[in-house]
């Protein structure tokens, strides 16, 4: 093979840590936000088994705040975002037709940006004090009056891991508005493309509020600002708006894509052409340009007053008319069509009325004064969870089984996944479901325990049986994953009869994704050379050298800089703990010392500019590509 400029190639451990291959990147997404979605899950199991019981003593008080605390931050920042930035990874840039992100240096920056923050939070667990203050953060409560150093972590880790996430969204909208192959007009895109263009835009516009947050309570907690602290002219209501103008958007920067993975499942399992695609793309859009409309329905019981009360109440319910408009698109997909029920279509049909039930349940917490009566209650938790769990993990899990076989060459056992999906599905409702009774008879969220006699005693019980349903479900999952690893590549191209450009390539892709660049001719591009009788796609240029980019080990050094800046930062006028934190906390030397390693990265990455390397037309052929 000759190269236009070499280029060493590295293996095993050093492969994962220097690669800009967005396949591998959504590899590594993967592992890592399933294991911070097992943290979660284990912390939730905790949770569940404190309120199995009234009056229970299976964890103290402060350690049910910390649970609560990182439970959900875990499973929003931790788990839900990077799952979906390893499905972004793997499938976008084929179903464009590139062959690869417009950033690919970059894009491996993000994904280590987001691992060495998310370590940074949970290491918390065992050298500090771990975060108490809720997963929303809200001052006095985080303020150094009420909180420990554990909120340093919360803040810290956030805003390193934030990083990530927005520079990865950045990433993929250029990625998206200029790399599409030709022929691939932005109302031929797929779906799953569609909405995640969309949740990009959202997240470009909603990180920066949830940045200024941070650092302004940062500031607070370190140099004794005044930003949130009432006793010297702060306000802590100012925190509620600028966590939710970020806090809502990011509800659909998560559940949009599941939106996308939906309509690509329940399409190619009904063999049809997903029903209403214009209405589909234009509702999405809709619900980008609202979902920052309508922040101030998470403060409703701060005293905002009856206009603002109206408005946001307004706006709120308006955000259900695109939503419907995606639900009866997708039941009337189904309608006529030949419809297989793999366990991909299992998740994706079931999505549909458990989500359902999420929305009608957030009309209700729309309407102002009902929101008063129903906001510090399990009603919330539930509908938070319908819509979230019912929702995005849903629809990850029907993602993940959908393409799996792409991603990895193996095919998930289908009995063990129905398997995982009837535990799932089973357990889910049965956790969540009572909560909204248990709301509505006025158990309060965030509670450590409760007293016996108040009518909470049985559904507390069935919630935290459900609960363990839903941890045997993902075991099997597990099971699943390590016996189909052991197993040979048995997956066909395209093993489910698919409609889009990424099961026109083998499984799993080559390195460069396409030998040569498809010519799209039609929505559904697949489909439309399936049923114009071609084998394989149309290409749009002759073979030719491929220009791929070279590894580096950058982005990964460039990641541990901050995350050692972040411990320095961490003083905070509390006692530390003994060893290694005593050092580390408060250190600015160690700040410096983090700050100077990300400089030198950034640096080297300027005067010893990636040029990359070629894959020459006859390795190709070599290979076995015919021109």
């Amino acid at each position: 093979m000759s190269h236009s400029h070499s280029v060493k190639r590295y293996h095993g451990l050093m492969d994962w840590l220097t690669t800009v291959d967005h396949k591998k990147i959504a590899i590594l997404y993967l592992v890592a936000g399933g294991f911070f979605l097992a943290v979660g899950g284990f912390e939730a199991m905790l949770i569940r088994l404190q309120l199995m019981f009234p009056e229970n003593t299976f964890v103290a008080a402060h350690t049910f705040n910390e649970l609560i605390t990182m439970h959900g931050t875990t499973m929003i920042f931790l788990a839900g975002m990077p799952l979906l930035f390893a499905l972004m990874n793997a499938v976008v840039p084929l179903q464009i037709g590139a062959r690869d992100v417009a950033f690919p240096f970059v894009n491996a920056l993000g994904f280590w940006l987001f691992f060495f923050g998310g370590v940074l939070m949970n290491i918390s667990w065992f050298i500090g004090t771990v975060p108490d203050a809720g997963w929303t953060s809200y001052p006095p409560l985080a303020s150094n009056t009420y909180s420990g150093m554990g909120v340093n972590y919360y803040v810290v880790g956030l805003q390193i891991a934030g990083l990530g996430s927005l520079i990865g969204g950045i990433n993929f909208l250029v990625t998206i508005v200029n790399m599409r192959a030709p022929g691939m007009s932005f109302m031929r895109m797929p779906l799953f493309t569609w909405t995640i263009f969309i949740a990009s835009a959202i997240i470009l516009f909603a990180f920066p509020a949830i940045t200024v947050g941070l650092v302004l309570l940062l500031f607070d907690r370190l140099f004794g600002a005044n930003f949130f602290e009432v006793a010297n002219g702060g306000n802590p209501v100012l925190w509620q708006h600028i966590f939710w103008i970020f806090g809502h958007p990011e509800v659909y920067i998560l559940i949009l894509p599941a939106f996308g993975v939906i309509s690509e499942v329940v399409s190619t399992f009904s063999s049809k052409r997903l029903f209403g695609y214009s209405s589909m793309v234009f509702a999405t859009v809709l619900i980008g340009f609202l979902s920052f409309m309508v922040w101030a329905h998470h403060m409703f019981s701060v005293g905002l007053g009856p206009v603002a009360n109206a408005l946001f109440s307004v706006a709120t319910m308006l955000i259900a008319v695109p939503t419907g408009i995606k639900i009866f698109n997708w039941l009337f997909t189904y309608w006529g069509g030949h419809i297989r029920f793999t366990t991909a279509n299992l998740f994706a049909s079931s999505f549909i009325p458990t989500f359902v039930i999420g929305g009608v349940t957030g009309v209700m917490l729309s309407v102002a004064p009902a929101d008063y009566q129903f906001h510090d209650t399990y009603f919330v938790v539930a509908h938070f969870h319908y819509t979230i769990v019912g929702g995005l993990v849903f629809g990850i899990f029907a993602g993940l089984f959908y393409w799996w076989p792409k991603m990895f060459g193996r095919m998930l056992d289908e009995r063990l996944g129905k398997v995982t999906f009837w535990f799932f599905f089973i357990g889910f409702h049965l956790t969540f479901l009572v909560q909204h009774f248990l709301g509505l008879q006025g158990m309060p969220r965030r509670v450590f325990t409760y007293l016996k006699g108040q009518g909470w005693d049985t559904e507390n019980m069935i919630s935290t049986v459900g609960a363990l349903m839903m941890g045997i479900a993902s075991i099997v999952l597990l099971i699943n994953v390590l016996i189909t690893s052991l197993k040979p590549r048995n997956a066909d191209a395209d093993p489910w009869d698919g409609r889009t450009l990424e099961w026109a390539i083998p499984s799993p892709p080559p390195e460069y994704n396409f030998a040569q660049t498809p010519l799209v001719r039609g929505l559904d591009a697949l489909w439309v050379e399936k049923e114009a009788g071609n084998k394989t796609i149309t290409p749009a240029e002759p073979l030719g050298p491929i220009h791929m980019p070279s590894p580096s080990i950058l982005p990964f050094v460039m990641s541990v800089g901050f995350f050692i800046a972040g411990f320095g930062f961490m003083y905070a006028k509390h006692e530390f703990a003994n060893g290694i934190a005593s050092f580390l906390f408060g250190n600015y030397i160690v700040a410096v010392a983090g700050l100077v390693i990300v400089l030198v990265s950034m640096f080297l990455r300027s005067v010893f500019d990636d040029h990359g390397f070629h894959i020459e037309p006859e390795e190709l052929q070599e290979k076995g590509v015919k021109a």
